[in-house]
C-alpha cells in the first residue's frame, strides 16, 4: 500500500479536484481555480523529485486535472491513471515538456498544457548575467573575497574580459535567443553573428537599427551576420550563447569537436537543455583551456553535474533558475492552472500560446481558454476565437 502524500487542500467542497504535485509561487493560480469550483490539493512532501508511485497516490481514484513539474515522468504509467481517475487534463508548469509523453496522453485523451511566452525575457537576462559573470570572473572574485584572501589590489587580480566590441554568438535565434541578442548588442555594443534555420529579421533591423543610431552619435556601429552554419559562428564569436530546441539533431550539438573549434578564450552559454552540450567533453576542454569559460544553467543529467564540472574555476553554474523571476515563475504557475481549468469547463485552446497578457492581467477575469495545449490538434480540441 502507498504511503500517504502530505498535502495541502484549498476549498474541499469544490466540484473539481485539481492536484499540483508542487507548491509554485503565488497566489492567484489557486483563487482562479477555486472561484470556478475547483478543490485545490497540493503536495506538500518534502521531497525535491516525486516518483511516479508518489504522483499516482496523489492521483488517487478521482481527479479532474494535475498541474506537474518538468522533473517528473509523465508517461504511460501516470496517464492512464489519470484517466482511470476521470483526468483529463494536465499541465507542465514549464515552456518545455521532454518529459512528457504526448503519444500516451493522446492515447489516453488527456490534453498536456505548457507555459510558453512568459519566460523570454526572464531567460534571455540570465543568459546574459552568466555571460557578464563568467566574463568577468565574478563567481571566482566572490569567493576569493570570502575566503579572506584578498590583501591588496594587484595588476593581474582577476582579468577577464570585455565585451564591448567583440562578437556575441547566437545559436537558435528564437525569442529567446533573440532577446538575448538585443541586451547582449545594446547593453554592451557587441557585433552579432547568428545561425538558425530561419532568418531573423525582427532581430537584423533592430542591429541595423542600433547600429545607424550609434554612428549618428559618432561612435563604432555595431554589426550583424547571419552565419551559413553553426561552425562559423563557433570560430567568430567570443561569446556564444545556445538557444535551440533539444531533439535528435541538437544533441550533443556541442562536442569535443566543436568546442575546438571555439576560440581558446571564448564563453559558452546554455540556459536552453543540458543534453545540447555533451559535458565530459566540455570538463575536459575546461581542464586544458583555463582561458575558456562557461556559464551553465542546465546539465545533461539534472539534477546532477557530471564529475569534474564542480571543480572548474573556469565556470558557472547554477540550478535551472533561467525563469526563477517572481513575475514569471507567478505567470507560469497562473498559465499551468489555467490550462487545466480551461480543459475540465470545455474551453477551446487559445490562438496564440505565445501572447498571453491577457491571462497575466490581475486587474480583468482571464479569457475563456486554456493559454496552450502542446496536443490540440491530435486531440481535436477548437481553437478560440477571442
Amino acid at each position: 500500500m502507498a504511503k500517504p502524500i502530505a498535502i495541502e487542500v484549498y476549498n474541499p467542497n469544490g466540484k473539481y479536484r485539481v492536484v499540483s504535485t508542487k507548491s509554485m509561487p503565488g497566489t492567484r493560480w489557486i483563487n482562479l481555480l477555486i472561484e470556478q469550483d475547483c478543490r485545490v490539493e497540493i503536495c506538500t512532501q518534502k521531497k525535491t523529485i516525486l516518483s511516479v508511485e508518489d504522483i499516482i497516490a496523489l492521483i488517487g481514484d478521482k481527479c479532474d486535472g494535475v498541474i506537474g513539474q518538468l522533473t517528473e515522468d509523465w508517461g504511460e504509467t501516470l496517464f492512464a491513471a489519470l484517466s482511470r481517475a476521470g483526468g483529463k487534463a494536465f499541465s507542465n508548469m514549464a515552456v518545455g515538456y521532454n518529459n512528457v509523453d504526448v503519444n500516451a496522453a493522446n492515447k489516453h485523451g488527456v490534453a498536456v498544457g505548457n507555459t510558453p511566452g512568459v519566460l523570454t525575457e526572464t531567460t534571455a537576462e540570465l543568459a546574459a548575467s552568466l555571460s557578464v559573470a563568467a566574463a568577468r570572473r565574478i563567481v571566482e572574485a566572490d569567493q576569493f573575497m570570502r575566503a579572506g584572501l584578498y590583501d591588496g589590489w594587484l595588476p593581474h587580480l582577476f582579468v577577464g574580459n570585455l565585451l564591448k566590441g567583440q562578437t556575441v554568438g547566437v545559436i537558435g535565434a528564437g525569442r529567446i535567443g533573440s532577446a538575448y541578442a538585443r541586451m547582449m548588442v545594446e547593453g554592451f555594443k557587441m557585433n552579432l553573428i547568428y545561425y538558425d534555420l530561419y532568418q531573423s529579421t525582427r532581430l537584423e533591423k533592430f542591429v541595423t537599427a542600433y547600429g545607424e543610431f550609434l554612428r549618428a552619435n559618432g561612435e563604432q556601429p555595431v554589426t550583424w551576420k547571419r552565419a551559413a552554419s553553426m561552425d562559423e559562428v563557433l570560430r567568430e564569436a567570443d561569446v556564444i550563447s545556445l538557444h535551440p530546441i533539444l531533439d535528435k539533431t541538437t544533441y550533443h550539438l556541442i562536442n569535443k569537436e566543436s568546442l575546438a573549434t571555439m576560440k581558446k578564450e571564448a564563453i559558452l552559454i546554455n540556459c536552453s537543455r543540458g543534453p545540447v552540450v555533451d559535458e565530459v567533453a566540455l570538463v575536459e576542454h575546461l581542464k586544458q583551456n583555463p582561458m575558456f569559460r562557461a556559464g551553465l544553467d542546465v546539465f545533461e543529467d539534472e539534477p546532477y553535474m557530471k564529475p569534474g564540472l564542480a571543480d572548474m574555476k573556469n565556470a558557472v553554474v547554477v540550478p535551472h533558475i533561467a525563469s526563477a523571476s517572481k513575475w514569471t515563475r507567478e505567470g507560469m504557475a497562473t498559465l499551468a492552472a489555467l490550462n487545466v481549468l480551461g480543459k475540465i469547463k470545455g474551453y477551446p485552446v487559445w490562438g496564440d500560446p505565445n501572447r498571453v497578457e491577457p491571462f497575466l492581467n490581475e486587474n480583468a477575469p482571464p479569457p475563456a481558454a486554456s493559454p496552450s495545449i502542446v496536443n490540440a490538434k491530435a486531440l481535436g480540441l477548437p481553437v478560440s476565437k477571442l
